[in-house]
């Protein structure tokens, strides 16, 4: 009894039961994605690799689900200012409990951004406005149309994959693993060309596009 007279004086009296209570609902809407601890630090290696990090640069990051990899890689690069964005209004909540709980400065507000739609529909993203865009679990798992700006050459490998590919399209006929081809066409139709093929744990595949500046 005197603990929970304690608790209830301490709640009535104090300020900070208001700021523990904010933090609490900002955390019960941070979702967590075990892929994504577990790809996260791989895919930030690749961005190390090949991102300039000493000049001030902007990054797009197209559905960026829970908001655990755009906080990972703002945090190693405090030089770009990275826009999240998201289709689905419980990741945008995910995303923006994340950002205001590590308080980045360099993480902007999720957007809504639907890819399947022409980039005039895009929150306001103008032409030649990113240095950086990034995409991570998405393709295989919408349909194609988000995907015209992995197999390859068709055939899918290992067999960890193909049944992969199988359970994506049982569950949508749109869903399922891009051929690499595929991809490498739509990019060179809208002026990226595939640079580079990473290979990433868990037989996951890492593509590289480069688009030369029309400005």
């Amino acid at each position: 009894m005197n603990m929970f007279w304690a608790f209830a004086q301490f709640r009535k009296c104090s300020p900070y039961f208001a700021a523990f209570k904010g933090t609490c609902r900002r955390m019960c809407k941070m979702l967590n994605a075990t892929a994504a601890d577990r790809n996260k630090d791989p895919i930030l290696a690749v961005l190390k690799s090949r991102v300039a990090s000493d000049r001030p640069l902007v990054a797009l990051e197209i559905s960026s689900g829970t908001g655990q990899h755009v906080i990972h890689f703002a945090k190693a690069f405090p030089n770009i200012s990275w826009q999240p964005s998201e289709i689905e209004a419980q990741s945008m909540s995910s995303i923006e409990a994340y950002r205001e709980y590590h308080k980045l400065q360099n993480v902007k507000p999720p957007i809504y951004l639907d890819v399947s739609q022409s980039w005039e529909n895009w929150a306001g993203i103008q032409p030649e406005s990113c240095d950086l865009m990034v995409n991570i679990n998405m393709m295989h798992i919408s349909p194609p149309a988000c995907t015209t700006p992995y197999a390859f050459n068709g055939s899918i490998t290992p067999q960890s994959n193909v049944d992969f590919d199988h359970s994506l399209r049982y569950r949508n006929p749109e869903w399922g693993l891009r051929d690499v081809s595929l991809l490498k066409t739509l990019g060179q139709e809208n002026g990226l060309r595939l640079e580079e093929i990473v290979d990433m744990p868990a037989n996951n595949k890492c593509l590289l596009f480069h688009k030369d500046s029309v400005v």
